[in-house]
Protein backbone atom coordinates (compact mmCIF):
# COMPACT_ATOMS: atom_id res chain seq x y z
CA UNK A 1 0.00 0.00 0.00
CA UNK A 2 1.18 3.64 -1.03
CA UNK A 3 0.83 6.60 1.14
CA UNK A 4 -2.60 7.51 1.56
CA UNK A 5 -4.13 10.36 0.09
CA UNK A 6 -4.47 13.72 1.72
CA UNK A 7 -7.52 14.74 2.82
CA UNK A 8 -10.39 15.93 0.40
CA UNK A 9 -10.97 19.94 0.01
CA UNK A 10 -8.40 23.15 0.80
CA UNK A 11 -5.77 23.10 0.53
CA UNK A 12 -5.43 19.94 -1.59
CA UNK A 13 -8.05 20.67 -3.78
CA UNK A 14 -7.37 24.20 -4.70
CA UNK A 15 -6.00 25.20 -8.43
CA UNK A 16 -1.87 25.68 -7.61
CA UNK A 17 -2.64 29.17 -8.10
CA UNK A 18 -4.95 29.89 -5.50
CA UNK A 19 -3.66 27.13 -2.98
CA UNK A 20 -2.04 29.11 0.53
CA UNK A 21 1.69 27.55 0.73
CA UNK A 22 3.58 27.84 3.81
CA UNK A 23 7.23 27.51 2.84
CA UNK A 24 9.46 26.52 5.52
CA UNK A 25 13.05 26.21 6.55
CA UNK A 26 14.59 25.54 10.12
CA UNK A 27 18.26 25.90 11.13
CA UNK A 28 19.06 23.47 14.16
CA UNK A 29 21.96 22.49 16.76
CA UNK A 30 21.94 18.99 14.98
CA UNK A 31 19.61 16.41 13.87
CA UNK A 32 18.89 14.47 16.36
CA UNK A 33 15.02 15.02 17.11
CA UNK A 34 14.89 13.76 20.56
CA UNK A 35 18.46 15.89 21.67
CA UNK A 36 18.71 18.87 19.44
CA UNK A 37 16.64 22.33 19.01
CA UNK A 38 15.46 25.13 16.48
CA UNK A 39 17.93 27.85 16.06
CA UNK A 40 15.90 29.28 13.68
CA UNK A 41 12.82 29.67 12.08
CA UNK A 42 11.70 31.00 8.86
CA UNK A 43 8.04 30.63 7.52
CA UNK A 44 6.21 32.53 5.05
CA UNK A 45 2.86 32.22 3.63
CA UNK A 46 2.59 32.66 0.36
CA UNK A 47 -0.52 32.49 -2.38
CA UNK A 48 -0.03 33.15 -5.88
CA UNK A 49 3.06 33.81 -5.64
CA UNK A 50 2.85 36.51 -3.54
CA UNK A 51 3.85 36.54 0.44
CA UNK A 52 1.00 37.26 2.71
CA UNK A 53 2.86 36.83 6.03
CA UNK A 54 5.86 35.71 7.34
CA UNK A 55 8.28 35.08 10.25
CA UNK A 56 12.10 34.85 10.55
CA UNK A 57 13.51 34.58 13.94
CA UNK A 58 16.75 33.71 15.49
CA UNK A 59 15.32 31.84 18.73
CA UNK A 60 17.19 30.20 21.92
CA UNK A 61 17.54 26.32 21.60
CA UNK A 62 18.37 26.59 25.32
CA UNK A 63 21.00 23.83 24.43
CA UNK A 64 24.97 23.99 23.53
CA UNK A 65 25.61 25.12 19.55
CA UNK A 66 28.28 22.65 19.48
CA UNK A 67 29.34 22.20 15.93
CA UNK A 68 26.40 23.43 14.29
CA UNK A 69 27.68 26.74 13.96
CA UNK A 70 30.19 26.05 11.03
CA UNK A 71 26.97 25.44 9.38
CA UNK A 72 24.71 27.85 9.69
CA UNK A 73 26.99 30.58 11.47
CA UNK A 74 24.87 31.24 13.80
CA UNK A 75 27.06 31.84 17.06
CA UNK A 76 26.51 32.66 21.08
CA UNK A 77 26.43 36.15 19.96
CA UNK A 78 22.94 35.93 18.07
CA UNK A 79 21.82 33.73 20.96
CA UNK A 80 22.30 35.95 23.76
CA UNK A 81 20.02 37.93 22.97
CA UNK A 82 17.32 35.77 21.49
CA UNK A 83 13.87 34.42 22.84
CA UNK A 84 12.70 30.93 23.15
CA UNK A 85 10.99 28.85 20.36
CA UNK A 86 8.36 29.32 22.69
CA UNK A 87 8.24 33.31 22.13
CA UNK A 88 6.85 32.20 18.07
CA UNK A 89 5.17 29.19 18.60
CA UNK A 90 1.88 31.11 18.26
CA UNK A 91 2.77 32.94 15.26
CA UNK A 92 4.29 29.51 13.44
CA UNK A 93 0.90 28.12 14.10
CA UNK A 94 -0.84 30.57 12.46
CA UNK A 95 1.30 30.65 9.36
CA UNK A 96 0.90 27.13 9.22
CA UNK A 97 -2.69 27.11 9.56
CA UNK A 98 -4.83 25.41 6.42
CA UNK A 99 -1.86 25.44 4.81
CA UNK A 100 0.39 23.40 2.96
CA UNK A 101 3.87 23.14 4.21
CA UNK A 102 6.31 22.86 1.53
CA UNK A 103 10.13 22.29 2.26
CA UNK A 104 13.27 21.09 1.03
CA UNK A 105 14.14 17.51 2.80
CA UNK A 106 10.77 18.25 4.41
CA UNK A 107 10.87 15.39 7.09
CA UNK A 108 13.68 17.50 8.82
CA UNK A 109 11.34 20.59 9.17
CA UNK A 110 7.89 18.89 10.13
CA UNK A 111 9.92 16.52 12.96
CA UNK A 112 11.34 19.11 14.23
CA UNK A 113 8.59 21.11 14.22
CA UNK A 114 6.35 18.80 15.43
CA UNK A 115 9.20 18.10 18.56
CA UNK A 116 9.49 21.33 19.47
CA UNK A 117 5.73 22.11 19.90
CA UNK A 118 5.14 18.66 21.32
CA UNK A 119 7.74 20.42 24.16
CA UNK A 120 5.03 22.77 24.43
CA UNK A 121 1.87 20.88 24.76
CA UNK A 122 0.88 22.14 21.76
CA UNK A 123 -1.27 19.76 19.23
CA UNK A 124 0.15 19.68 15.85
CA UNK A 125 0.24 17.04 12.82
CA UNK A 126 1.35 17.22 9.43
CA UNK A 127 0.94 14.19 7.76
CA UNK A 128 1.25 15.73 4.38
CA UNK A 129 3.39 17.60 2.65
CA UNK A 130 5.24 19.02 -0.16
CA UNK A 131 8.97 18.24 -0.70
CA UNK A 132 10.56 20.10 -2.84
CA UNK A 133 13.31 17.20 -2.97
CA UNK A 134 11.27 14.56 -3.54
CA UNK A 135 10.16 16.50 -6.75
CA UNK A 136 13.21 17.73 -7.81
CA UNK A 137 14.34 14.05 -8.30
CA UNK A 138 11.30 13.29 -10.22
CA UNK A 139 11.96 16.07 -12.49
CA UNK A 140 15.65 17.80 -12.72
CA UNK A 141 18.08 15.03 -14.57
CA UNK A 142 21.02 16.29 -12.19
CA UNK A 143 23.69 14.23 -10.02
CA UNK A 144 22.50 15.77 -6.65
CA UNK A 145 19.27 17.23 -5.53
CA UNK A 146 20.42 19.09 -2.52
CA UNK A 147 19.54 22.79 -2.54
CA UNK A 148 22.83 24.18 -3.47
CA UNK A 149 23.98 22.03 -5.70
CA UNK A 150 20.01 22.50 -7.42
CA UNK A 151 20.18 26.07 -7.09
CA UNK A 152 23.87 26.33 -8.77
CA UNK A 153 22.85 23.93 -11.90
CA UNK A 154 19.26 26.72 -12.26
CA UNK A 155 20.80 29.59 -11.81
CA UNK A 156 19.20 30.39 -8.06
CA UNK A 157 20.64 33.20 -6.53
CA UNK A 158 21.92 31.67 -3.43
CA UNK A 159 23.98 33.76 -1.20
CA UNK A 160 23.76 32.42 2.66
CA UNK A 161 22.90 28.66 2.16
CA UNK A 162 22.06 27.47 5.52
CA UNK A 163 20.66 30.56 6.58
CA UNK A 164 16.98 29.97 6.73
CA UNK A 165 15.40 33.20 5.37
CA UNK A 166 17.80 32.29 2.74
CA UNK A 167 16.83 28.59 2.17
CA UNK A 168 13.02 29.56 2.01
CA UNK A 169 13.86 31.97 -0.75
CA UNK A 170 15.70 29.60 -2.91
CA UNK A 171 12.95 27.07 -1.96
CA UNK A 172 10.56 29.61 -3.47
CA UNK A 173 12.64 29.90 -6.77
CA UNK A 174 13.12 25.83 -7.00
CA UNK A 175 9.48 25.11 -6.27
CA UNK A 176 8.60 27.74 -8.74
CA UNK A 177 10.69 26.42 -11.58
CA UNK A 178 9.17 22.81 -10.67
CA UNK A 179 5.70 23.70 -11.02
CA UNK A 180 6.59 25.03 -14.37
CA UNK A 181 8.11 21.87 -15.28
CA UNK A 182 5.34 20.00 -13.97
CA UNK A 183 2.62 22.27 -16.16
CA UNK A 184 5.00 21.76 -19.37
CA UNK A 185 4.83 18.21 -19.26
CA UNK A 186 1.59 17.21 -18.31
CA UNK A 187 -0.33 20.33 -19.99
CA UNK A 188 -2.88 20.79 -16.86
CA UNK A 189 -3.39 24.67 -16.46
CA UNK A 190 -5.75 23.94 -13.79
CA UNK A 191 -2.94 21.95 -11.81
CA UNK A 192 -3.64 21.16 -7.57
CA UNK A 193 -1.38 20.57 -4.65
CA UNK A 194 -2.69 17.08 -5.03
CA UNK A 195 -1.27 16.79 -8.04
CA UNK A 196 2.14 17.79 -7.22
CA UNK A 197 1.54 15.16 -4.02
CA UNK A 198 0.69 12.10 -6.23
CA UNK A 199 4.26 12.93 -8.31
CA UNK A 200 6.22 13.63 -5.56
CA UNK A 201 4.75 10.51 -3.68
CA UNK A 202 5.16 8.12 -6.85
CA UNK A 203 1.85 7.71 -6.99
CA UNK A 204 0.44 5.50 -9.27
CA UNK A 205 -2.71 7.24 -10.85
CA UNK A 206 -3.89 6.78 -14.29
CA UNK A 207 -6.32 10.03 -15.49
CA UNK A 208 -8.96 7.85 -17.54
CA UNK A 209 -8.53 10.35 -20.30
CA UNK A 210 -4.85 8.51 -21.00
CA UNK A 211 -6.24 5.48 -20.70
CA UNK A 212 -9.13 6.14 -23.18
CA UNK A 213 -6.09 7.25 -25.57
CA UNK A 214 -4.20 3.72 -24.63
CA UNK A 215 -7.29 1.76 -26.18
CA UNK A 216 -7.77 3.62 -28.80
CA UNK A 217 -4.39 3.56 -30.06
CA UNK A 218 -4.47 -0.71 -29.63
CA UNK A 219 -7.74 -1.24 -30.94
CA UNK A 220 -6.67 1.02 -34.26
CA UNK A 221 -3.25 -0.42 -33.80
CA UNK A 222 -1.88 3.21 -34.86
CA UNK A 223 0.96 5.67 -34.18
CA UNK A 224 1.07 7.70 -31.06
CA UNK A 225 3.48 10.44 -29.68
CA UNK A 226 4.50 9.82 -26.26
CA UNK A 227 6.33 11.41 -23.75
CA UNK A 228 7.31 8.92 -20.71
CA UNK A 229 9.07 9.36 -17.67
CA UNK A 230 11.61 6.31 -17.18
CA UNK A 231 12.02 4.42 -13.63
CA UNK A 232 15.54 5.99 -14.05
CA UNK A 233 14.61 9.57 -12.66
CA UNK A 234 16.14 10.94 -15.50
CA UNK A 235 14.21 13.40 -17.84
CA UNK A 236 11.43 12.74 -19.90
CA UNK A 237 11.61 11.58 -23.18
CA UNK A 238 9.87 11.86 -26.06
CA UNK A 239 9.06 9.20 -28.89
CA UNK A 240 6.72 7.45 -31.30
CA UNK A 241 5.61 4.50 -30.10
CA UNK A 242 2.93 1.96 -31.70
CA UNK A 243 0.74 0.21 -29.51
CA UNK A 244 -0.11 -3.80 -29.65
CA UNK A 245 -1.72 -4.53 -26.16
CA UNK A 246 -2.96 -3.06 -23.01
CA UNK A 247 -2.38 -5.60 -19.78
CA UNK A 248 -5.00 -3.65 -17.66
CA UNK A 249 -4.91 -6.29 -15.15
CA UNK A 250 -1.37 -5.26 -13.71
CA UNK A 251 -1.39 -2.34 -11.46
CA UNK A 252 -0.56 0.12 -12.82
CA UNK A 253 -1.47 -1.17 -16.36
CA UNK A 254 0.99 -1.66 -18.66
CA UNK A 255 0.96 -1.15 -22.63
CA UNK A 256 3.33 -3.42 -24.40
CA UNK A 257 4.68 -1.92 -28.20
CA UNK A 258 7.35 -0.95 -29.77
CA UNK A 259 9.41 2.26 -31.12
CA UNK A 260 8.39 3.67 -34.31
CA UNK A 261 11.97 4.26 -35.04
CA UNK A 262 14.60 1.19 -34.16
CA UNK A 263 11.50 -1.43 -33.86
CA UNK A 264 12.41 -2.33 -30.24
CA UNK A 265 9.71 -3.84 -28.13
CA UNK A 266 8.46 -1.38 -24.96
CA UNK A 267 6.38 -2.25 -22.37
CA UNK A 268 5.46 1.45 -21.08
CA UNK A 269 3.70 1.83 -17.15
CA UNK A 270 1.01 3.80 -18.17
CA UNK A 271 1.31 5.49 -14.99
CA UNK A 272 5.07 7.20 -16.11
CA UNK A 273 3.16 8.12 -19.24
CA UNK A 274 3.18 11.92 -19.11
CA UNK A 275 1.42 12.63 -22.55
CA UNK A 276 -0.06 10.08 -25.11
CA UNK A 277 -0.94 11.84 -28.41
CA UNK A 278 -2.28 9.57 -31.38
CA UNK A 279 -0.71 10.69 -34.63
CA UNK A 280 -2.83 11.33 -38.02
CA UNK A 281 -1.43 8.45 -40.82
CA UNK A 282 0.09 11.85 -42.61
CA UNK A 283 1.41 13.62 -39.71
CA UNK A 284 5.00 13.65 -39.41
CA UNK A 285 6.81 10.80 -36.66
CA UNK A 286 8.88 12.98 -34.10
CA UNK A 287 11.43 10.09 -34.19
CA UNK A 288 11.46 12.06 -38.22
CA UNK A 289 13.74 15.08 -36.17
CA UNK A 290 17.10 14.91 -35.77
CA UNK A 291 18.67 14.69 -32.15
CA UNK A 292 15.53 12.63 -30.77
CA UNK A 293 16.17 10.57 -28.22
CA UNK A 294 14.04 7.11 -28.18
Amino acid sequence: MGKPEPPSGPPWDLPLDEAPLAFVDLEMTGLDVERDRVVQVCVERVVGGEVRAALCRIVDPTVPLGNSTRFHGIGPDEIATAEPFSSVADEVLSLLDGACLVAHGAKWDVGFLSAELTRLGRTWHCPHFLDTLALARRQVDAPRHGLIPLAARLGIDNPRPHRADNDVRVTRDLFAHLEGLFRQTRGEARATLRDLWRLSAGRRVVEPAMLAEVKEAVASEGRAEVLYRSANRRAPQRFTFRATRLRSDLDPPVVLGYLQRTRGRRELRLDRILEFRLLQSEEPSPDDEPNTTS
